[in-house]
């Protein structure tokens, strides 16, 4: 019993020290859980492919040092260069396939699902 005990409280310990350093890293707790943001860091969006519900906001950041815009292919939606923590929304209304990629870096490439 006194065995089970310690290793709860262990567990809870390792748990609590995993939280500090991942909020003292610039971890962004809040972003992570963000289901319908983009980043933009490395010259990639991140995640190349993202499924939303119609009417769902995309919110793409830029995390790189250089400008990136964010482009639809069919010319649906196309925004400003994005500088450094910049960011761009685009409430998508109608289900599709919407495919994007970077003008000013063409081989910057991600796909978006409505449905």
């Amino acid at each position: 019993m006194p065995s089970n005990i310690l290793k709860r409280a262990c567990a809870v310990s390792i748990g609590r020290w995993i939280l500090i350093a991942a909020l003292t890293s610039g971890f962004n707790v809040a972003h992570a859980q963000d289901a319908n943001a983009v980043v933009i860091k490395n010259f990639m969006f991140e995640p190349m492919s993202l499924t939303v519900k119609a009417g769902s906001t995309v919110t793409w950041k830029n995390l790189d040092g250089e400008p990136h815009t964010v482009v639809n292919d069919a010319g649906v939606f196309h925004s400003a260069a994005l500088d450094e923590n910049d960011t761009y929304q685009y409430k998508f209304d109608k289900p599709g396939v919407y495919k994007v990629f970077c003008g000013i870096h063409p081989n910057m490439k991600a796909t978006i699902t409505v449905q």
